[in-house]
C-alpha cells in the first residue's frame, strides 16, 4: 500500500464520522434546514477563495509539471466553482449579494484557510499537498455515499451531482497520485509530516459541516 491508501485507512474512524454527521443525512434526504444549508454555502464560498490560492501556490513551488497543470487547473476550477454552482445556490436559497459581502469566515473556516495557507508559507510542498488532499478525496467518498441514497426530488441535487461526478474523482485521483510520488521520495520524517497535515486538514472538514449545522458563529462579538 502506497502512502495515500496507509493514511485514508488510519482516518477511517474520522471518515465514518463525516458521513454519519446528520448536515450530510439530512442533506440526503433533502430535510436539511435552509438556514443550515445557506451557512454552508455562504462559508464554502469563502473558503474555496482562499483554497484557490493555495492550489495556486501548490502549482508555483510543484517540482513537476505534473503538480504544475494539476494544481494551476484546479485552482481554476475552484474559482469556477464558487463563481457558477455558487451563485446559483445564492439565487435558490436566498442568499443576495449583499449577505455575501458582509459575511466573515466562522471559526471553524478561518482556521481550515489558515492552516492551508501557513502550511504553504511556511511547510514543504509535501506538506502542503497532502492537506491539500482531504478537500477533493472527502468530498468524493461523500458524493459517491450519498447520491445513491439521495432523495429525489431533492433541493440539494446539484451539489450531490456535482462531487459525484466522475470528473471529480478524476481529479481526486490524479491528486492523490501527485501525493503519493511525493511521498516516495520523502524522507520518513517528511512523510510523517504529511501524515499529520492530511489528518489535521481532514480534522477541519467534519468541523466545516459540523459548524454550518449548528450554524456556528463567533462566541463574541463588537458591540
Amino acid at each position: 500500500m502506497g502512502f495515500c491508501d496507509d493514511i485514508w485507512a488510519e482516518v477511517a474512524p474520522l471518515r465514518q464520522a463525516i458521513l454519519g454527521h446528520p448536515f450530510l443525512d439530512e442533506l440526503a434526504r433533502g430535510t436539511l434546514p435552509r438556514p443550515s444549508f445557506q451557512h454552508y454555502i455562504v462559508q464554502d464560498s469563502l473558503y474555496l477563495a482562499e483554497y484557490a490560492r493555495v492550489l495556486a501556490i501548490a502549482a508555483a513551488r510543484a517540482p513537476t509539471a505534473a503538480g504544475r497543470l494539476e494544481f494551476s487547473d484546479g485552482a481554476k476550477v475552484a474559482v469556477i466553482v464558487e463563481e457558477g454552482l455558487h451563485q446559483a445556490f445564492f439565487a435558490q436559497f436566498g442568499v443576495n449579494a449583499e449577505m455575501a459581502a458582509a459575511a466573515e469566515p466562522t471559526p471553524a473556516c478561518l482556521g481550515y484557510t489558515s492552516y492551508l495557507a501557513s502550511l504553504a508559507a511556511t511547510r514543504s510542498y509535501e506538506e502542503l499537498i497532502a492537506a491539500i488532499l482531504p478537500c477533493f478525496w472527502v468530498y468524493w467518498e461523500v458524493g459517491c455515499a450519498i447520491k445513491p441514497l439521495a432523495a429525489s426530488p431533492n433541493p440539494y441535487a446539484p451539489w450531490i451531482d456535482t462531487y459525484a461526478a466522475p470528473e471529480f474523482g478524476a481529479a481526486t485521483d490524479r491528486v492523490r497520485a501527485l501525493v503519493d510520488a511525493a511521498a516516495d521520495a520523502a524522507t520518513p520524517a517528511t512523510r510523517a509530516a504529511m501524515a499529520q497535515a492530511f489528518r489535521m486538514a481532514t480534522r477541519f472538514e467534519w468541523m466545516f459541516w459540523d459548524s454550518a449545522y449548528a450554524r456556528e458563529s463567533w462566541p463574541i462579538g463588537f458591540a
